[in-house]
C-alpha cells in the first residue's frame, strides 16, 4: 500500500511546485522591442556619438623604451602624451544580434588621425616635440552582453573583445623633424604593440563608465503628487536574430504606499514587425495600475462651484446658463451652487483593437451653501460614464484625452421612464462633458513618459490598439543638439560613450 502512496505523493508535489513556480512568473506591464533597423542607425548615430566624445577626451599617455642600433644609442626612453583623434573613418561597421547573448560589434579597415606630444630621453640627447601619427587596418570585433541588476538598472558587459590596428606612421614636426623621422619607422613596431594592447581595455573602460551612468538612472519615476512610475527590469533582455526584447515592469503606485496592486499582469506577444526601429507595448495592466493608484490616492474626487464649471463649458446653445436653467426646472436654487464627483471603484479599461474605452464608475452629488455656511445636498446619485480615450504623442510623452461617449444613472429600469428623471440625467451629462472632462483633460496633457535615453527622439510614431495591449511603433533620431530634453527622468545625465487611433509625433 505504502509503495503505491509514495509515487502518487510524489507526484502531487511536482504538481504543488509547478503551481508554485507559474504562479511566481512576473509578465512585464512595457515590453520595448529593438530591430535590426535599430541597430543599423545606431551605427550611423555611434559615429557621431564617438566624435563627440573624442573632441573632449585624450587617449592615455604611451610611453616605453627602445634601443636605436644604427644610432649607436643603447636606449632612448619615450613619452606620447596629450594624445587627441583629430579625424577618423570606419568604413566598414555593423552591429549584429547574437541569439541568446547580445549585441556582436564588428569594425575593418578603419584608419584615424592622431596629434600628440612627445618626449625623448637618451644617454647622448633630450627633446621635446609635436607629432602626427596615422594609424591604418583598425580592426575590432566584441560582443556586447545585456543583463540586469538586483535593482532593475541594466548591465553591460563587454565580451570577446579583439582589436588589432595593423599600421602605424609617425610623422616628427619642428626643427629636428629630419633626423627624428630618419628613426620614426624603427618606432612604429612598439609603438603598435603598446597600442593594441591598451585598446580593448580602453573600450573595457569606457564600458564601465557607462555601467555607472546607468547604475543611476531612477527607474522609479514620480509622475505627479498623486502616482510613481516603475520603469525597472523585470528580466534580462531577450534576444533572438532579428530583434531585442526588453520588459519592463511598467506599474503605477500610489505615491505614498508602494504596494503592488491586487491584480497581476497578464502576457502579451508583440506582433512580428520590423519596419520600425522600435517598438514599444504598453499592456492593460499599465492602465488599469495607473487608474488603481490614482483612485487609491484620492485624485478621482473633485468638487466643483459654478464659476469652475462656467471657466471650462464650450460657449454654445447648450451653455452654463442654459444647463441652470434647466437644473432651476427641478430645483429652486438660491443659494451658490456646487457639484462633487466621487469615482466609487477605480475606472474599467478596456483595449480592443482600435478601441481604448475608459467606463467611470461614480457618485455625483449636487451641493448648496445655506447663508450660515452649512453644506447641504440637494440630489446624490450614482452613475457610469463610458469614454473614449484618444493617444497622441507629444515629444517624449504619450499623451491621453478622454470623449464622453455614454452617461448613464445607475437607476432601476422602472424609472428610467420618467421625464424629469431623463432631464436630470441629460443636465449631468451636460456637466461632466463641458465641465469635469475638459479639467480632466488639462491635467492628462502632462502624459505620460515614454523611456528613451538622452539625446534620442522619438519620430515617425505610429500608435494601435490591439487585444489587451497599446503598440507604438516609432523611429529613433540621435539629436546632436542641447535642444531635446529626455522625459524619461534619471536620463538626462546619461553619457551613452562613458482615427485617434493612429497617433503622430509632434514636430
Amino acid at each position: 500500500m505504502c509503495t503505491k502512496i509514495i509515487p502518487v505523493l510524489w507526484g502531487c508535489f511536482l504538481l504543488w511546485n509547478l503551481y508554485i513556480s507559474s504562479s511566481q512568473t512576473i509578465y512585464p506591464g512595457i515590453k520595448a522591442r529593438i530591430t535590426q533597423r535599430a541597430l543599423d542607425y545606431g551605427v550611423q548615430a555611434g559615429m557621431e556619438m564617438i566624435e563627440q566624445m573624442l573632441r573632449q577626451k585624450n587617449l592615455p599617455n604611451l610611453s616605453g623604451s627602445e634601443s636605436l642600433e644604427f644610432l649607436k644609442v643603447d636606449y632612448v626612453n619615450y613619452n606620447f602624451s596629450n594624445i587627441k583623434i583629430n579625424a577618423f573613418s570606419f568604413p566598414n561597421t555593423s552591429l549584429a544580434f547574437v541569439p541568446g547573448v547580445g549585441i556582436k560589434a564588428l569594425t575593418n579597415h578603419g584608419t584615424a588621425n592622431i596629434s600628440t606630444d612627445w618626449e625623448f630621453k637618451s644617454p647622448i640627447f633630450q627633446d621635446t616635440g609635436g607629432a602626427d601619427l596615422f594609424l591604418s587596418g583598425v580592426y575590432f570585433t566584441g560582443i556586447i552582453i545585456l543583463t540586469r541588476n538586483d535593482f532593475g538598472h541594466p548591465i553591460l558587459k563587454l565580451q570577446d573583445c579583439y582589436a588589432q590596428v595593423s599600421h602605424a606612421h609617425v610623422s616628427f614636426s619642428g626643427e629636428l623633424s629630419v633626423l627624428y623621422n630618419s628613426f620614426a619607422e624603427p618606432m612604429e613596431k612598439p609603438i603598435l604593440k603598446n597600442l593594441n594592447e591598451m585598446l580593448c581595455p580602453i573600450i573595457a573602460s569606457e564600458v564601465e563608465a557607462l555601467n555607472a551612468n546607468l547604475s543611476t538612472l531612477e527607474v522609479l519615476t514620480k509622475i505627479d503628487n498623486y502616482t510613481l512610475l516603475d520603469y525597472s527590469l523585470i528580466s534580462s533582455p531577450e534576444i533572438t536574430e532579428n530583434h531585442l526584447d526588453l520588459n519592463l515592469k511598467g506599474v503605477f503606485y500610489p505615491l505614498e504606499n508602494l504596494v503592488d496592486p491586487y491584480f497581476s499582469p497578464v502576457p502579451f506577444v508583440l506582433p512580428e514587425r520590423s519596419n520600425s526601429m522600435l517598438y514599444i507595448g504598453i499592456a492593460e495592466y499599465f492602465f488599469k495600475s495607473a487608474s488603481f493608484a490614482y483612485f487609491t490616492a484620492g485624485a478621482f474626487n473633485v468638487t466643483l462651484s459654478t464659476k469652475e464649471i462656467s471657466n471650462h463649458f464650450v460657449q454654445n446653445s447648450q451653455g452654463l446658463g442654459n444647463v441652470l436653467s434647466r437644473i432651476a426646472e427641478i430645483y429652486i436654487l438660491s443659494q451658490p451652487f456646487m457639484v462633487r464627483i466621487m469615482a466609487t471603484e477605480p475606472p474599467v479599461i478596456n483595449l480592443q483593437p482600435g478601441n481604448f474605452t475608459l467606463d467611470i464608475p461614480a457618485s455625483i452629488m449636487m451641493l448648496t451653501q445655506t447663508k450660515n455656511s452649512t453644506v447641504e445636498t440637494i440630489v446624490s446619485m450614482d452613475f457610469v460614464a463610458s469614454t473614449s480615450v484618444g493617444l497622441v504623442i507629444l515629444g517624449q510623452r504619450l499623451v491621453c484625452s478622454l470623449s464622453l461617449n455614454r452617461f448613464r444613472l445607475a437607476l432601476p429600469e422602472s424609472n428610467r421612464s420618467n421625464i424629469e428623471v431623463l432631464k436630470f440625467e441629460n443636465i449631468l451629462s451636460s456637466i461632466l462633458h463641458f465641465g469635469v472632462l475638459p479639467l480632466a483633460n488639462a491635467k492628462l496633457q502632462q502624459g505620460f513618459p515614454l523611456p528613451n535615453p538622452h539625446k534620442i527622439s522619438l519620430v515617425n510614431s505610429d500608435i494601435e490598439v490591439l487585444e489587451g495591449f497599446l503598440l507604438i511603433s516609432t523611429d529613433l533620431k540621435y539629436e546632436t543638439s542641447s535642444k531635446q530634453h529626455p522625459s524619461f527622468h534619471g536620463w538626462e545625465g546619461l553619457n551613452l560613450i562613458s482615427g485617434w487611433w493612429r497617433g503622430k509625433s509632434a514636430p
